[in-house]
């Protein structure tokens, strides 16, 4: 399917959530002022995860906007590669939303591990593509592609750690000392 024909759905979506989340934003807000300051805490890491969410969908939306720009890598040797990261995220978000009802300690311990494996393999291959003798039209793409992959693990990774970890060390590591949204 060519892109033009997803184009306006796929803008319009992103348009609806990113109202949502200024809504959901607000109805926190709102929260807070009535009921007063005793739950701040989970307000903020609502408003959080709320961002990484949309996040999520931005850098899905750069993904598209490399095909929009005439990107295809259908016939590519590498395109199996692709596809099973995309298989891989997708199974990711299956969890996330299972780990948002039930916050399994081991679970959510392994999915970060899993996670964190995966956002350091793309940043591998971001190292490569940036250090390839092959001709830019080749390699700019490669790159750009693994890097919005790359966000896209990060801030699922950041959902759960949104849920798991103290306001003031989500979406770092070790205790506040590595960033890893990477937004």
């Amino acid at each position: 399917m060519p892109p033009a024909d997803v184009a306006d759905e796929i803008h319009s979506t992103d348009s609806r959530i990113n109202r949502a989340e200024q809504e959901l934003r607000r109805e926190l807000i709102v929260h807070v002022t009535v009921q007063g300051a005793d739950d701040i805490g989970d307000v903020l890491g609502y408003i959080l995860l709320i961002k990484k969410i949309e996040r999520i969908g931005d850098q899905a939306k750069n993904v598209f906007d490399l095909s929009d720009e005439g990107v295809d890598f259908s016939g590519a040797d590498d395109v199996q590669q692709f596809i099973d990261v995309h298989m891989a995220i997708s199974a990711m978000l299956d969890e996330v939303a299972e780990l948002l009802v039930d916050p399994d300690p081991q679970r959510v311990a392994d999915f970060r591990a899993r996670a964190d494996a995966m956002r350091a393999q793309e940043e591998g291959h971001i190292r490569e593509w940036m250090h390839s003798d092959l001709p830019g039209h080749h390699a700019v793409p490669r790159a750009g592609l693994h890097r919005y992959l790359k966000r896209i693990i990060a801030n699922i990774a950041g959902v759960i750690t949104t849920i798991t970890e103290p306001i003031q060390h989500q979406g770092y590591f070790d205790q506040g000392t590595t960033d890893i949204t990477d937004d």
